[in-house]
Formats: structure tokens, sequence, C-alpha cells
């Protein structure tokens, strides 16, 4: 699979995900077989007035390359500007825009699933991406504001004309969030009438659910996000179910050491005080279904250091093994 010129190894692509797909964060999935990951969602107003906070999002390290890097906002003008930004940083070998997120706070600043009720303003937006940047260029869009997928595939085939590369489809509404269940039906109808490429998303909790997408709606590949924070080993899975039919599941001793290395990466990025908070919630992702989880926990809520955190990572591990 090509996007644009880039040559994609693999059908596996990690979803944009507020708060969770942070540089540490991709760089364990990449670590895992992921052929592509994606950054946070981005704004692109914050690197227009060149917020600290936002540029801190932009942050790479050549070991998670190819890299999507997701821009949101409402203004054309900022929007390429900050499409131009990022080319000439040279972390990104993809430019995406989010045409999908349905929070408040998003929509209420005319961004995210909002565009998808103003395509001429979309178009715009579109243009000014495509003209500011030649990287390869894609969109993540929804279902729109109504179960027929109508504005989706209204919205694809401008994307396709303003010179979008490739298209990832969540065929949920705006209203869904993420409740209810996709309507893969939609992401095989937008196959049909596009020629660039599809990538499907929503409901893949299994390898066996990425085949069962791929089979039934002829996208060419699939994106994952909330899986990958239980199982960050599950884009890999997905890759040898596609290629040989099955796939292995990892030892509890490979899923502990993952979690030692998502401590060490994220006290390298946000420091110690404000990593141990965040993996008090994190780390628990890991362990679901193990004996002894629901008292991990509840121990983490009370995670101070690293140091703790590891120790509490080994000693888990010891008890599950007697």
């Amino acid at each position: 699979m090509k996007i644009k010129d880039l040559e994609i190894n693999g059908v596996t692509f990690l979803a944009p995900l507020a708060g969770i797909t942070n540089l540490p964060f991709r760089q364990l999935i990449k670590d895992c077989g992921c052929a592509v990951v994606c950054s946070e969602m981005i704004s692109a107003k914050g690197i227009f007035y060149n917020s600290e906070k936002t540029i801190t999002l932009l942050k790479s390290r050549e070991g998670e390359r190819p890299l999507s890097v997701q821009i949101f906002g409402s203004d054309p003008l900022s929007m390429g500007q900050a499409a131009q930004f990022i080319d000439t940083l040279g972390i990104a070998d993809i430019i995406d825009i989010n045409f999908g997120c349905s929070v408040k706070k998003v929509i209420k600043q005319g961004a995210g699933v909002a565009l998808m009720k103003d395509l001429v303003l979309a178009q715009k937006i579109l243009k000014a991406v495509r003209d500011a940047t030649s990287l390869p260029f894609t969109i993540k869009i929804r279902s729109g504001w109504d179960a027929t997928g109508d504005q989706a595939v209204n919205l694809a085939k401008i994307a396709e004309d303003q010179g979008v590369n490739a298209i990832a489809f969540h065929p949920r509404t705006a209203a869904q969030g993420f409740k209810g269940k996709a309507n893969w039906e939609l992401i095989a109808r937008l196959k049909q009438v596009l020629r660039i490429p599809v990538i499907g998303n929503g409901d893949i909790i299994t390898p066996q659910d990425a085949g069962k997408m791929l089979s039934r709606t002829g996208c060419d590949a699939v994106m994952v996000g909330r899986a990958a924070m239980a199982n960050p080993f599950i884009l890999s899975q997905i890759e040898q179910y596609v290629a040989h039919g099955t796939f292995v599941e990892p030892e509890p001793r490979a899923i502990f050491r993952k979690m030692e290395t998502l401590i060490q990466g994220y006290v390298s990025y946000f420091g110690e005080t404000t990593a141990c908070r965040m993996l008090r919630g994190r780390l628990a992702w890991f362990i679901r279904g193990l004996s002894g989880a629901a008292a991990f926990r509840k121990e983490l809520s009370s995670l101070a250091s690293s140091a703790q955190a590891l120790e509490m990572i080994r000693d888990f591990e010891a008890n599950l093994n007697t």
C-alpha cells in the first residue's frame, strides 16, 4: 500500500488519541510492530500562536517513523501554516486533518466533525493544507451527523479532488461518540467510490476483527485505537493474522517488560511527578484479566516514583509465577 509516494510496510495504523498517543506511547506501539503511528490531535491555532504546550506535542524520534501528525482547526489560514510548519520540522511522513472528533469543545470551535456540516469550509481547509505541503496528506472522518453516511461520501469525494492521498474512516455518527456499533458497510461503500486508499477504523478488538474488516469492506488497512491501550501487541498480532492466519499471544513476561519501557519513556518525557500521576491509570491497562489485577490497580493509586512502579511490576510478576 502507498500513500502518495510513501510505501507502507504493513496494514496497521495507530489511531490518534488525545492524551494517549504521545511520544513514549507511540514509540512503544511502534516497537510492538505497528506500521504507522499517529500523533495526538494538535491544534493548528496552537502552532500558529507558538503555544509551548502545543509545540511540545510535536516532539518526535526517528525510531517511530513513519509518523502521521494530525492537526485540527477551522481556519484555512492557520491550518495551512500549521501544515507548512510541521513540514519544515522534518518530523512527519504524513499530515492528517481531523474531521471526526466529536468532543464538544472541539465542535464549538467549528473543528473536528463540525466541519462535516460545512463542506465549503472543509474544501477551503483541504486546499490550504494541500497547497502548503507536498507531504502525503490524509484525513480522518466519521459517518457525519446522521447514519446514512452521505456526508462522509461527499466529504471524501471533495478530499480526493483536493489532493488528499488516503482517508481513515470511523463509521460512527457524531452523536454516537464511541458508543453503539460501527457500520462497516459504510467503509465498503466509501471504498467503492474512491480511487485513493481507505483505512478502516472502529470495533477492532482482536486480530480476527481486523481480518473481517479487511475482507468484508475491501479497505486497504486498519486503524486501531482503544484496543492498543490494553494490548500494545495487537498491531503486530494483526499483521501476523493477515499474513498467516494465526498470531502469537504475548507472554506475561513480555507485557511486564513493555510496562517497564513505558515507565522509563514517560519519566524521560514528562518528568517523574507528572509521569507517575499519569501512570496510575495507564499501567492498569496492561494487566486486565491477570490474577491480582484488582489489587495492583488499587496500589497504583498511590504511585509516587518510578522506582516504586518498577518494584510493583516485579512483585506482581513474581507473584503471578508462584
